[in-house]
């Protein structure tokens, strides 16, 4: 675990992170879990992003209250809530020293010739996530024991990465593991061939909401965590996609969710050139690059999503249980 590392877990909305861990947050207060409280006297700073009780003293930032509140230690807190907040750690991310060649996808292929879900699988997707089947079986998602094996491909359909995601109950584990060598791409390229001109591809945070949205009927691709969006896998997507593609995203419903929005932004504005532009959907004049008639492709709007919905996933099962 590194610095930045950190520093994004301290930068974690405090009431949010409260709120994941079983308090109930009311106009910035809750009852105080570390003493016998009859009215909250547990107050949060969203400006300080702290929490101080005003009873019994207890005080600090999001690492402090998921290591009280959970009776872990700092390490073992990080990594909560590093899980609960898609945040992959630097112990668990591919290695950024092995060559992209070193990933021999010929050892995993045969997983994903014939995928198979697993009961406790087909629990979370179907279940829990009320997912489409045929999005599954166009992800060729597969399972092995407590583990979901999700692969990625290129544009060609080609391998070139696998993430697993564990659905198991032990709390030692990792949330999501990498093999040696693999290297971390936008996932889902295999549906850029397939946008045609003027049509909208949708962006996620993780391959979760990727599937919901596709189960809602969008194309979409995901970046597989905030601390692994490379820019040159963004540059590559922009500059495949035919001309007048709309970009959108529904940034998760938080800090860090509008942070990785602007960090796309910001990449996708370094990357103007003859086959990539960006508009936040806001005015509607032209930008300097239409003035010269560039065929332009890649243009960025942030959708908002509902209150009470932290990210795209919940909104798609919000959707799903009021149609049912």
């Amino acid at each position: 675990m590194n610095k930045f590392e950190i520093h994004q877990l301290r930068d974690l909305p405090i009431e949010s992170v409260a709120e994941r861990l079983g308090l109930r947050v009311t106009r910035h207060k809750a009852l105080c879990p570390f003493h016998d409280d009859k009215h909250p006297s547990l107050s949060f700073s969203v400006s300080r992003n702290t929490y101080k009780c005003f009873v019994c003293g207890a005080h600090g930032g999001t690492i402090d209250l998921a290591m009280q509140v959970l009776r872990k230690g700092f390490v073992d807190a990080c990594e909560w809530l590093a899980n609960e907040h898609n945040v992959i750690l630097s112990e668990f991310q591919p290695s950024t020293e092995v060559k992209k060649y070193d990933f021999d996808a010929r050892k995993y292929l045969r997983f994903f010739e014939h995928p198979f879900i697993n009961n406790l699988a087909s629990e979370f997707l179907f279940n829990k996530r009320h997912l489409d089947p045929r999005v599954i079986r166009w992800c060729r998602l597969n399972s092995y024991k407590e583990w979901l094996q999700i692969p990625y491909f290129d544009m060609e359909g080609k391998l070139i990465g696998i993430q697993s995601r564990y659905l198991g109950e032990d709390k030692n584990q990792p949330r999501f593991r990498f093999p040696s060598g693999n290297q971390c791409h936008i996932y889902n390229q295999q549906i850029i061939p397939m946008i045609r001109e003027g049509e909208p591809l949708y962006i996620a945070e993780g391959c979760s909401d990727c599937w919901s949205l596709l189960s809602a009927g969008h194309k979409a691709i995901a970046i597989p965590s905030a601390t692994l969006l490379k820019k040159e896998d963004v540059t590559a997507i922009t500059h495949h996609l035919p001309p007048n593609t709309q970009l959108y995203m529904y940034p998760d419903n938080d800090e860090p969710g509008q942070r990785l929005f602007q960090q796309l932004e910001s990449m996708l504005k370094g990357s103007l050139c003859a086959s990539g532009s960006l508009s936040t959907g806001e005015g509607g004049g032209k930008s300097d690059v239409d003035n010269i008639g560039v065929c332009v492709r890649g243009h960025l709007s942030a959708l908002t999503l509902p209150s009470g919905c932290k990210d795209f996933s919940d909104y798609y099962l919000q959707c799903h249980t009021s149609l049912n």
